[in-house]
């Protein structure tokens, strides 16, 4: 199969890279990969022309940009318009829902309350009007091995004692990258579509999370700051999806601790 991974400089990107048994072919905007493709996802006519040139049989788009509606809706749509016949599996994030306490199912609307949530639920939903055999994978934060993950360079410049602090009440359910991208490229094969959550079994809060990244680098954990912040609760209940998986997705008190 020749895949095609947009985003391939990211974290996610460089993990499908370095695990798929696929003939790869990496996209990168800015920051160049081995191998790679330059892709201005928000450039319709450049999308074509790539698709044309690669002539992927399959589509893994993790490219995104938190703070630029163009990169995150704009070129998801113009990746799904341009796939013609490839399989598509597009990666979108626990952010197009709000505040509650209980866990949302994959059957439930989006509502966003964030314009970066707002840019990926417009995403999701002009891909499953266009291109309805695509497949939605929403993930929540992605936690790495190596310190490259956001969540885990956070935490060693807090430790330093540079400006920041965690909030005890911003909850998510962590994922590790490489259960993320073992499980796109499992869901990769099949003929699932519709929607999908990829989220680890295990709440917490940003605080939580940045003190057993911390344990785990050799780090103090009670020298990160904290407050609490305002309640943003959203969990993904990832149950049904992962009764389809070989991969498991594990808890991030298990990946991050154990030996």
């Amino acid at each position: 199969m020749r895949l095609l991974v947009t985003g391939a400089a990211g974290l996610l990107g460089r993990e499908l890279l370095r695990t798929a048994d696929h003939d790869v072919v990496p996209a990168y905007h800015s920051q160049a990969v081995p191998g790679g493709v330059q892709l201005d996802i928000r450039r319709r006519d450049d999308v074509r022309a790539v698709m044309r040139d690669v002539r992927p049989d399959a589509i893994i788009h993790t490219a995104y940009r938190q703070d630029d509606w163009m990169t995150t809706a704009d070129g998801a749509v113009n990746v799904a318009l341009a796939a013609e016949g490839a399989r598509l599996v597009f990666v979108s994030s626990d952010a197009v829902f709000g505040h509650r306490a209980a866990a949302y199912t994959e059957d439930e609307p989006p509502c966003p309350t964030t314009p970066y949530g707002a840019a990926k639920a417009a995403a999701e939903t002009t891909i499953r009007t266009i291109r309805p055999d695509a497949l939605v994978a929403r993930t929540s934060l992605i936690v790495g091995s190596n310190g490259d993950s956001g969540e885990e360079q956070r935490v060693r410049r807090l430790a330093a004692g540079e400006p920041g602090t965690f909030f005890t009440e911003n909850i998510r359910c962590p994922i590790h990258v490489s259960d993320l991208a073992a499980a796109l490229l499992e869901l990769l094969v099949t003929d699932a579509d519709g929607i999908a959550h990829l989220s680890g079994p295990q709440a917490l809060s940003r605080h939580e999370l940045g003190c057993l990244i911390a344990t785990r680098d050799g780090l103090d954990p009670n020298v990160l700051p904290s407050t609490q912040g305002t309640a943003s609760v959203i969990q993904l209940d990832s149950s049904r999806t992962q009764r389809l998986l070989k991969t498991r997705l594990r808890p991030a008190a298990e990946f991050l601790l154990s030996r």
